[in-house]
């Protein structure tokens, strides 16, 4: 019988938009190790959100020897003011002796739960604006700052509309009590909104191979 996974000594910080899977994964046992989140979306923010991982990394440093920090590399952290400054330098940073830092290799939130494979499959050939949970779920934060106006300009390009990546069945539970949340983001959006089960299999595959390379090994 193969050994149970157990992240236990391993401490995870993430971005907040994640916080309905992962939390998910640590209900049911897969992940038994303690979560720091940053806010959700502060892929706006860079100065925020460096600001915040940075607290973060240092409050895990002190829980456990070996992190993983649940972050894609491409889309969520993008500094303008310097294009060599990227979220794993800021990684690289915190990193000391005797420390295991590993980022999980996605380019975002999306690469989290379904691959480009996979979303490619999804959309039919159409160009769909795809989104997780947490977008929905935290779009005050997510979509901080935007008005009709910037929806206007970045939404139309989809003419395929929009589709949320579900891993845990979240979308018809919101729905029954957030109706008006989802008709306002439709409306606001000009795109109709449906979900897609794409089951969690992909996340926890993806944490996995953010662990050490000894710890993998024994799995």
């Amino acid at each position: 019988m193969a050994r149970k996974i157990s992240f236990a000594d391993y401490s995870i910080v993430a971005c907040g938009t994640m916080i309905p899977e992962l939390n998910v994964l640590k209900e049911t046992g897969f992940l038994d190790t303690q979560i720091l989140y940053t806010a959700p979306g502060l892929h706006q923010d860079p100065n925020e959100l460096e600001r915040q991982l940075s607290k973060q990394l240092e409050k895990a440093k002190k829980l456990t020897k070996k992190i993983i920090v649940v972050y894609g590399g491409k889309y969520c952290y993008i500094n303008m003011r310097d294009s060599y400054r990227t979220i794993d330098a800021i990684i690289e940073e915190m990193r000391e002796d005797g420390y295991y830092i590993a980022r999980t290799e996605v380019e975002n939130c999306l690469d989290m739960v379904a691959s480009v494979e996979h979303r490619a499959e999804l959309a039919e050939g159409k160009k769909i604006w795809f989104c997780t949970p947490g977008w929905l779920k935290y779009r005050d934060q997510v979509f901080k700052g935007w008005d009709k106006a910037n929806a206007n300009e970045n939404f139309p390009q989809y003419t395929g509309g929009a589709m949320m990546l579900d891993p845990i069945d979240f979308f018809d539970a919101y729905a029954m009590e957030h109706v008006e949340e989802i008709l306002d983001f439709s409306d606001w959006s000009s795109l109709p909104l449906e979900a897609r089960s794409v089951g969690l299999e992909r996340l926890q595959n993806v944490l996995i191979d953010a662990m050490a390379e000894d710890d993998r090994k024994r799995l």
